[in-house]
C-alpha cells in the first residue's frame, strides 16, 4: 500500500527521485498516465492491468468511455527506476501536470501521484478537500468513519 507525500525536485532532463518507501512495491517495471485533478497517476504493473480490464470492459459505443480510454493510454509510458531511483518524465507529462522544479508524489492506497508543488497546495487549500466536509459527505455514499 503506498501512503505518505514527500517532497522531490526534477533534474534538468525531467527526471524525479520516487520515494524509496514506493520503489519495491512498484517494481521493476510500471507505468505512468495522465490522471484526474492535474496529477499524474503511477501504477504498478498488477494495477495497470486492473485498470486495462476496466477500461476494456467499458462500452466503446459510448463517447466518455473512447475519450478515457485515449486519454488514458496515450498518455502512457512504461519506465523503470534508473540506480539512483529516478524516472524519467517525459515533456508531454510534464507539461499535462504544470511540473517544473518541485514536485510533491504522494501514496494513495494502490497507486501514486505526481504533482506540482504548487498545484498541490492549491488542492490542498481548495474548500472542497476540506476534511471535515469531504467525511461529511462520505456518509452520502454509506461509508463512516
Amino acid at each position: 500500500m503506498f501512503i505518505g507525500e514527500y517532497q522531490h525536485n526534477l533534474d534538468s532532463k525531467g527526471r524525479i527521485t520516487m520515494p524509496s518507501k514506493f520503489r519495491d512495491e512498484l517494481g521493476k517495471s510500471f507505468y505512468i498516465t495522465k490522471g484526474m485533478d492535474g496529477c499524474l497517476f503511477v501504477f504498478p504493473e498488477e494495477q495497470w492491468i486492473e485498470m486495462d480490464k476496466k477500461i476494456n470492459n467499458l462500452r466503446l459505443s459510448r463517447k466518455e468511455a473512447r475519450g478515457i480510454a485515449r486519454l488514458f493510454y496515450a498518455g502512457a509510458i512504461d519506465v523503470s527506476l534508473d540506480k539512483m531511483g529516478r524516472v524519467l518524465l517525459p515533456g508531454n507529462l510534464r507539461e499535462y501536470a504544470m511540473l517544473k522544479k518541485e514536485a510533491i508524489v504522494i501514496g494513495v492506497s494502490t497507486r501514486v501521484e505526481i504533482w506540482d508543488k504548487d498545484r498541490w497546495e492549491s488542492y490542498n487549500d481548495d474548500e472542497d478537500f476540506n476534511y471535515d466536509i469531504l467525511t461529511e459527505r462520505m456518509s452520502d455514499l454509506d461509508i463512516d468513519f
